[in-house]
């Protein structure tokens, strides 16, 4: 048996004992009427596909005919009576000896009496009673205890720990890392408290200067009067300029200190963190790696000559993620073959090759992890499709003159549960669960799923989600006082729009903007209609919106906003939100303990298309938004002689309404200092750049009384103390190093200093 294979089978033993538990449970509560047969359904449902990913035929043969006997119950067709639990039971002990002789020597378990007690079960087919005989059959086979494979000479020595402990300790871990991210508001304290007393020990000095100056005029030298004015005083005076400079080093010492000790923990509890999520990944073939053989094998029972290739299966992902998608993907890639496949004369009679493709593609994009199953088929039946929408009341009929729904919207519909456009039902498809099963999975892992025609022929659908199941990266937002976290890899821009330049298309704010090459007219809507205001106008500041551009495959949304504020990889806890259904994935936990929601943008944009109308007609218009504090203009130089991070580094201080100067090294930034074109607020430099470094910038214009005052921040790659200590020495408002640069601790440290 190949590694592999012993991988899949061990992970099928925990699945399916899960299934039968929660199964045996459900029919427990039978006689209370509190048993949930959906959830029987679906778990008989995913119990035949994760029989048949591991090649168990006899496992899947007997789980079909439970599916087959649940969904009559669920469908009111057969009612779940006494007879028909005990076949029930019977089928699951069954399934359990099948799956412990898979494991073990050849042995004599047979599927043969649960298949002939479920189809007894039937409507029309039942017999007064069980046949006896059976259960006798079943007595003299008792179930066989699990065999314990011998131990791979020469395998490494591993500790068996439960997926539930190792989960809580992620979750702990990052949790901890939280924590830490708060614990920088001291730092942030420390650092304004620093900046203080020097400001401090400053005033004092123009104080004892000008107390020098304004001595009464008599007789002998300035000395003599300053000493008949201050002799009394002299000593006290000198005593707090002591203690005052005491104060300072002490405070420059602490701070310092701080500073690297901060460093420390952070890269301590970074790694740790680290070595705790490479534990929670796994290749993806552990989980996915027999689905190749299952899809074959699907092929030929359905008489289609099929060549399936997986790309991708050797890339690390959450072992939780991955078993979440384990039957969506299973669902897509039966789909593949009962709705795409043709049978070889009509591929033939279409131009295309006999034979056909199936793909399963993995990749890592953005931090997210990227799920193609597509084929070469017959492409979606839009038509079909239209038309059981229309039976389901999903959509309106139209006249045969009138446009046909859009591409998007129309495909989206498929995923609604009992959506089928299979003719009839059949061990593949028909009952209109799977692509259900497949948006559910998605959203739970706050993530989207995608369907669309591929060109020339075929089907894709696309699966994104995050490649670890706790943290996702977050533009965090606000819309009329609230936060909002907003997944970033949905974010195609921000936008600060002019208020004048806003259209109107049908009484509907829209932009005309560039996106990709393509002149396209965009919506925009408030953030706040969509999330609990449904009158709430687009806020407007300065004359500009602020918006955040979102897109869902091929169409976009921008989502007007009161503030951006900051991008963070957080920790996303599952959370039920009252009135906001699945717009709502999730919360995360702020500094201030208050918690922010984060939002699903492709439901966003799903929601905006369902109830445009009732929204435009809720009085979405324009309203002026004052922010609790105006900001002025502030002027910040930024000196890099990189054009990567002085780009970058612009573009996050435009963000927060800055102006930005750029220079390229420190003679560059000196000449615009004193030239005094420009009023300079604040000043950041990195340290290494060619004809005048940092430090010799920030000695230019400590030594340059007309912009002494100037705070300067130094940002560099060089984390040594003594450089740390040298920039601090020499007037540095703060140094802030490169390795761990957080945009974050920038905006902040600025803050403060302005």
């Amino acid at each position: 048996m190949t590694d592999i294979r012993k991988q899949l089978l061990a992970a099928f033993e925990v699945e399916h004992r899960e299934h039968l538990h929660a199964i045996r449970s459900a029919l427990d509560g039978a006689d209370r009427s509190t048993i949930d047969m959906a959830d029987v359904f679906r778990r008989a449902h995913s119990l035949k596909g994760a029989a048949r990913a591991v090649d168990l035929p006899a496992v899947e043969e007997v789980a079909h005919h439970l599916e087959a006997l649940f969904s009559r119950i669920l469908e009111g067709r057969q009612e779940l009576d006494k007879p028909t639990i005990a076949a029930v039971r019977l089928s699951l002990d069954t399934i359990e000896d099948l799956v412990a002789e898979s494991s073990g020597p050849a042995g004599s378990a047979s599927a043969e009496a649960a298949l002939q007690a479920l189809k007894s079960t039937s409507p029309g087919e039942r017999p007064a009673a069980p046949p006896p005989q059976k259960a006798e059959e079943r007595k003299d086979h008792p179930p066989k205890p699990d065999a314990t494979p011998p131990a791979d000479a020469g395998a490494g020595t591993y500790l068996r720990i439960a997926a539930e402990q190792m989960e809580q300790l992620s979750s702990s871990m990052h949790a901890l890392m939280a924590e830490l991210q708060d614990d920088e508001a001291f730092d942030d304290t420390l650092r304004q408290i620093e900046v203080e007393v020097r400001g401090l020990r400053r005033g004092w000095d123009a104080l004892h200067a000008q107390l020098v100056s304004s001595a009464p005029a008599g007789k002998g030298s300035a000395a003599e009067r300053t000493g008949r004015t201050t002799g009394a005083a002299t000593p006290r005076l000198r005593d707090f300029d002591q203690d005052l400079k005491a104060l300072f080093r002490k405070l420059s010492a602490l701070a310092r200190s701080r500073k690297q000790s901060s460093w420390s923990i952070d890269q301590a509890a970074r790694q740790l963190r680290d070595d705790i999520d490479r534990i929670s990944l796994v290749a993806a073939e552990t989980v996915f790696g027999g689905f190749g053989h299952m899809v074959r094998g699907i092929a030929r029972e359905e008489g289609r000559d099929v060549h399936v290739r997986t790309i991708g299966l050797d890339l690390q992902v959450d072992r939780r993620v991955l078993q979440a998608l384990k039957d969506p993907i299973m669902h897509l890639l039966r789909n593949a073959v009962s709705h795409g496949v043709e049978p070889a004369p009509e591929r033939a009679g279409k131009g295309k090759p006999e034979r056909a493709e199936i793909v399963l593609e993995l990749a890592s994009r953005g931090g997210r992890l990227a799920v193609s199953i597509r084929d070469d088929g017959r492409g979606p039946d839009l038509q079909r499709i239209e038309k059981v929408a229309i039976e389901r009341g999903l959509l309106a009929p139209r006249a045969e003159d009138a446009m046909p729904p859009m591409l998007d919207q129309l495909l989206s519909l498929v995923f609604t549960p009992g959506f089928s456009t299979a003719g009839e039902v059949d061990r593949l498809s028909g009952r209109g669960m799977g692509l259900s099963v497949v948006a559910e999975a998605a959203r739970k892992l706050h993530g989207s799923v995608l369907m669309r025609p591929r060109f020339p022929w075929g089907t894709e659908v696309l699966l994104n989600v995050p490649l670890t199941a706790a943290r996702q990266s977050l533009l965090l937002v606000e819309a009329e006082d609230r936060m909002y976290g907003v997944p970033s890899h949905a974010v195609e821009r921000l936008l600060r729009l002019r208020a004048e330049s806003l259209e109107s298309v049908e009484g509907r704010p829209t932009i005309r903007i560039e996106v990709r090459g393509q002149d396209v007219v965009i919506p925009v809507i408030a953030l706040a209609a969509l999330t609990g205001s449904p009158n709430a106008q687009i806020p407007i500041e300065a004359g500009n919106v602020k918006a955040v551009l979102v897109r869902h495959g091929a169409r976009h949304c921008a989502f007007a906003v009161n503030a951006f504020h900051d991008v963070r990889t957080m920790l996303v806890n599952d959370v039920e939100a009252i009135g906001l259904d699945a717009m709502v994935s999730g919360t995360v936990l702020m500094e201030d303990e208050m918690p922010a929601l984060v939002l699903n943008p492709e439901l966003l944009i799903d929601h905006w298309v369902r109830n445009e109308s009732r929204l435009a007609a809720g009085g979405m218009g324009l309203s002026a938004w004052a922010p609790d504090k105006e900001r002025h203009a502030t002027t910040v130089l930024v000196v890099d002689d990189s054009i990567t991070t002085r780009t970058l580094e612009k573009s996050i201080l435009e963000a927060q309404g800055y102006q930005v100067l750029l220079s390229v090294d420190g003679i560059d930034a000196l000449n615009v200092l004193r030239s005094g074109e420009t009023m300079v607020d604040l000043v950041v430099a990195d340290v290494e750049m060619p004809r005048m470094d940092g430090f010799g910038l920030l000695q230019a214009i400590k030594a340059d009384a007309r912009i002494s005052s100037i705070p300067v921040i130094l940002m560099t790659s060089r984390a040594d103390p003594e450089d740390v200590r040298r920039g601090l020495d020499l007037g540095a408002s703060a140094y802030i190093t490169k390795q761990k640069f957080d945009q974050r601790e920038l905006l902040a440290t600025i803050g403060q200093l302005l």
